[in-house]
């Protein structure tokens, strides 16, 4: 395990965190905004050319999109959707990860700051997703798009494009997914292995899956059930993975799954690091490399894998 991830696993230790289950949605949101901030450690954020903030309309209401222009412009857009378990964490709490995805690929990221459960369950998350993926192609036509997301919102950037294959809709250049939940059954290995103690707990990705999907007869729906869904025909995709991670089998399968469909995909995995490091990478030197491969996988995608028609 990289020294800096047990350094961080040892001091939370000393006081551990109160399961999610025990709090208030509130208080588990407050958690995870100020966790983030910390991670910040003072460092000066990725420049990028311009950052705005609009609200957009989507099928239950209007919701906030933030939007980056990188400095160099290739050419390309990313429509990203944050992690935190379909309940916590926002545009803000992932402000660093987008800048850095602008500044690696030289596209404009829409950051989508979707209404979470338990307020908005399945399929509010995934619908908001979907209307601001629309949203992106219609302010920024003719780039590459790639649908991207970490964790939770790696779930729903994979349901966002199993939504535009099964209706006509968007044609992705890639898919970036980095350590994706995949499996709403939860009996994968890993997730028992890495259960606790390791910044990721089993409890509270069960509690985060209560929040999301309230109607248990949803948990074979494609879109939530992803490990299973009907991977054909998806864009070219980039899957993270995390050592220490409890969701690292499902991120394995899922990538395994996709390639006998015939989905070109290039699995990044992330030695010594836990679930959750894109949020490290200004104090972690290991999950900054490994963030810096991820995204150099996907711009090997989005210039080696013609772009499906």
């Amino acid at each position: 395990m990289d020294r800096f991830i047990r350094a961080l696993i040892q001091w939370q230790a000393v006081d551990r965190p109160a399961p999610a289950r025990t709090l208030t949605v509130a208080q588990v949101r407050r958690r995870y905004a100020d966790s983030a901030a910390r991670t910040c450690g003072g460092a000066q954020p990725e420049p990028v050319a311009a950052v705005s903030d609009q609200l957009i309309d989507g099928r239950g209401g209007r919701f906030r999109v933030r939007t980056y222009l990188p400095v160099t412009d290739r050419g390309r857009l990313v429509t990203f959707l944050h992690g935190g378990g379909w309940t916590v964490g926002d545009v803000d709490t992932h402000d660093g990860v987008c800048r850095r995805i602008a500044a690696a690929l030289g596209a404009v990221v829409v950051s989508v700051d979707y209404r979470r459960a338990p307020e908005h369950p399945y399929p509010g998350p995934l619908q908001d997703g979907i209307a601001a993926s629309e949203w992106a192609a219609g302010q920024f036509p003719g780039r590459d798009h790639v649908i991207a997301g970490d964790s939770a919102g790696a779930g729903l950037a994979l349901g966002i494009a199993l939504h535009h294959r099964d209706h006509d809709g968007i044609t992705f250049a890639a898919q970036l997914l980095v350590y994706p939940p995949a499996d709403p059954s939860m009996t994968s290995p890993s997730l028992h292995k890495y259960a606790s103690g390791y910044l990721a707990d089993l409890d509270d990705l069960r509690w985060y899956y209560e929040q999301y999907v309230t109607d248990p007869e949803h948990a074979s729906d494609p879109a939530i059930d992803l490990i299973n869904a009907d991977h054909r025909g998806l864009a070219p995709t980039v899957i993270g993975t995390a050592e220490f991670d409890g969701l690292h089998d499902e991120g394995v399968e899922l990538a395994a799954r996709m390639a006998a469909s015939g989905v070109s995909v290039e699995h990044v995995p992330a030695p010594g690091l836990v679930h959750g490091y894109l949020l490290l990478a200004d104090v972690v030197p290991a999950a900054a490399e490994a963030t810096r491969e991820v995204l150099a996988a996907l711009e090997r995608t989005l210039t080696s894998v013609p772009v499906p028609n």
